[in-house]
């Protein structure tokens, strides 16, 4: 018998439904281990990476929906190596992975949401979006000098950032609505590294010389924003959660319950659609085995 991890991903999943608005500083960034031992969770990992595999398939046959997944964190928070890990398992025919760096002039002479538009995934495949548009209502917030030196916005624009960033959340939200009734679904992850946990790995960069290469000053740059930052993410959080796009908010302090978590969730939103392989009528299945007939005769 497979063994399956046992969670109910329901404790990570914010809808914006819920009695109250969400606050990062109340949600922990580690649990209990969900497994006993490496051999354990690698075994976890495979099984759920295994089904990952299967559910692709089925929704590349389908044909009819796509699934956009959305990483966002703190730097060394963990966004590439689950990315790697989850999906490991999977086609890779089957996948899209972009990672959004910081915009380029190209992109610059376009809206906010325009380089994401031009990397969603057809049907059949999943995308896999490492940081996203999200960045508009998060690193633009904590630096809001990007808006008027780099965004090329109008000036009335960017008179009243408050109304700018109401409006930006919902430019976010109708585009999430847009994209699942056309069949693509949004899975939101942000991945909640805490402080302390973020030094150690940042350090770890630093002196394994196999790492310095992932390292950028930058990040600890960055790092001297972490209220504002945690700020804007609980804000963006609760302006754009839904039902349909929700936002999944992971303990990241350990990387392997990390990538169980949001293995499961995957796995549970691909369940959820209503995909089935296409049936094959009399007639094609007629002439399937008369190709049988005719494959045997030519051997």
């Amino acid at each position: 018998m497979t063994e399956s991890l046992a969670i109910d991903t329901k404790q990570f999943r914010f809808t914006g439904h819920e009695s109250k608005k969400i606050s990062i500083a109340d949600v922990p960034t580690r649990i209990d281990d969900l497994y006993e031992n490496r051999e354990h969770y690698e075994v976890l990992l495979r099984n759920l990476a295994s089904e990952l595999n299967e559910l692709q398939e089925k929704m590349f046959a389908h044909n009819r929906y796509g699934l956009v997944t959305i990483f966002q964190a703190m730097d060394a928070a963990g966004k590439d190596s689950t990315i790697q890990h989850v999906f490991s398992g999977v086609n890779p025919l089957g996948l899209r992975v972009h990672s959004f760096k910081r915009p380029n002039d190209a992109e610059l002479e376009h809206d906010f949401l325009w380089r994401s538009m031009i990397n969603l995934p057809e049907r059949g495949t999943i995308g896999i979006f490492n940081r996203s548009y999200y960045e508009e209502v998060l690193v633009v917030k904590v630096h809001p000098d990007i808006l008027t030196q780099s965004q090329r916005l109008p000036d009335e624009r960017t008179d009243n950032l408050d109304k700018l960033w109401k409006q930006r959340y919902k430019d976010i939200r109708n585009f999430e609505t847009y994209l699942t009734r056309n069949g693509f679904p949004v899975l939101k992850f942000f991945l909640n590294v805490s402080k302390k946990e973020q030094a150690e790995r940042l350090i770890d960069r630093i002196e394994d010389p196999a790492k310095n290469w992932k390292f950028d000053s930058q990040d600890v740059v960055e790092r001297g924003f972490w209220k504002q930052y945690m700020q804007a993410y609980e804000e963006a959080i609760n302006e754009t959660a839904t039902e349909k796009a929700p936002w999944y908010i992971i303990p990241a302090d350990d990387k392997k319950n990390m990538r169980l978590i949001v293995a499961k969730v995957l796995a549970e939103t691909l369940q959820s659609l209503k995909m089935d392989y296409p049936k094959v009528t009399k007639e094609q299945q007629k002439n399937l085995q008369d190709l049988i007939d005719v494959i045997n005769r030519a051997d």
